[in-house]
């Protein structure tokens, strides 16, 4: 098959490129060739006179995931503007639910693997959706669901991104250098004046500034002690809508087809321990656990308990077998889970690697249930639209 732009700017094609991508991480991590990969990802690449000395691994997880989250900021800010999330009563129910697919998976974690010291620190990993997988997934298997099903999950993964945002900028950060953070904010600021420039006027060198000061900005928060990933979120947010729409046009197609899988074959190249069961951390266990049923429990029990709220303007109620369907879409953590597990134990190889296991099983799992929950619900749609025509 020839892969067009087309095939990655839709739904199925990036999300079965992301499978294969961290499938081949995980099969070349526990082959012969791993040594020689392993050399690769962890040569320094320094930057003279930055303080940027980052491995490979690392120039994708904090540089190219950046473009990503760049991305992602972009559409948060037009759905909070002016897409499913731009009133209260659009965002209740949909924030409801996300709410109780981030505090359930984390109960079921702490109740895992909180107790040891070792692994609390794990609890955020298993709270992400995964946005474009869940979409891809539903338009693989949900021919036939009503279009209120796509809206709510997307919603729903929308907010699951901000809290992840959050997370990533209040949790992990280290020795953070005000001074450094202090300008990268500057930077920011003049990327906000630049963009408005190119709203009005449009010329090629306002968008090479801007570039410009983009990377600026951040390698200032690179260095700051904040997560890199957070400077494209500052950048995508503060963009005016109309050059912010035309960079996420543009750059779709490469955060698709080239920075996502990158990121997923980097972070799921780790070594497959040789354990029992028994052996396995905690950590493995709660977010392999957390990621499947505490998705499923707290979306679709707190979704049905938001469907029970219907301020005015509200979008229709949905069934609860829908809700437990999107529950599953949920559980697809991978992208974020995978960042969050890297962030929650850099100190520590092996946990993390156990840790990154477990965001692939728990994912691979939610995506089973969810071509199957979602096949259900769509044939039972087909079913009944058939029936009654």
């Amino acid at each position: 098959m020839r892969i067009t732009v087309k095939h990655l700017r839709g739904q199925q094609f990036p999300a079965v490129l992301l499978l294969l991508a961290a499938g081949l991480g995980l099969l070349l991590a526990n082959l012969p060739t791993h040594d020689a990969i392993a050399g690769v990802l962890h040569a320094l690449i320094a930057v003279p006179g930055t303080g940027l000395d980052l491995s490979v691994e690392h120039w994708v997880s904090d540089g190219l995931l950046a473009v990503f989250f760049l991305v992602v900021a972009i559409e948060l800010r037009h759905e909070l503007t002016h897409g499913e999330l731009d009133s209260i009563s659009k965002a209740v129910q949909p924030a409801i639910a996300a709410a109780g697919g981030v505090l359930v998976p984390i109960a079921v974690y702490l109740l895992i693997a909180g107790s040891d010291a070792s692994t609390a620190s794990g609890w955020p990993i298993p709270t992400a959706t995964d946005i474009a997988f869940a979409l891809g997934v539903l338009a693989m298997f949900g021919r036939g669901l009503p279009s209120t099903v796509r809206v709510f999950l997307l919603a729903l993964a929308i907010l699951d991104d901000i809290i992840g945002i959050v997370f990533i900028a209040v949790l992990f950060a280290h020795d953070v250098q005000w001074l450094l953070l202090a300008l990268a904010v500057v930077a920011v600021a003049v990327f906000w004046a630049l963009s408005r420039l190119l709203h009005r006027h449009g010329h090629p060198v306002i968008a090479v500034l801007m570039a410009v000061v983009g990377l600026i900005a951040w390698g200032l928060v690179a260095v700051s002690g904040i997560h890199a990933t957070i400077a494209g979120v500052m950048l995508g947010l503060v963009m005016a809508p109309v050059p912010a729409a035309r960079v996420r046009h543009a750059l779709e197609p490469t955060v698709n087809g080239l920075i996502l899988p990158l990121f997923a074959f980097v972070a799921a190249f780790v070594v497959i321990p040789a354990l029992s069961p028994s052996e396995l951390s905690p950590a493995f266990w709660g977010i392999a656990i957390a990621l499947p049923v505490g998705k499923v429990l707290g979306i679709s029990l707190l979704g049905w308990v938001a469907m029970r709220i219907r301020p005015r303007g509200a979008p229709p109620a949905l069934p609860f077998a829908d809700l437990v369907a999107a529950g599953t879409l949920g559980g697809i953590g991978f992208t974020v889970s995978l960042l969050l597990a890297n962030l929650a134990f850099a100190g520590d190889a092996g946990v993390r690697d156990q840790a990154i296991l477990g965001v692939l099983i728990g994912s691979l799992v939610s995506l089973v249930l969810a071509g199957v929950f979602v096949s259900l619900r769509a044939g039972w749609y087909r079913r009944t639209a058939a029936a009654t025509s």
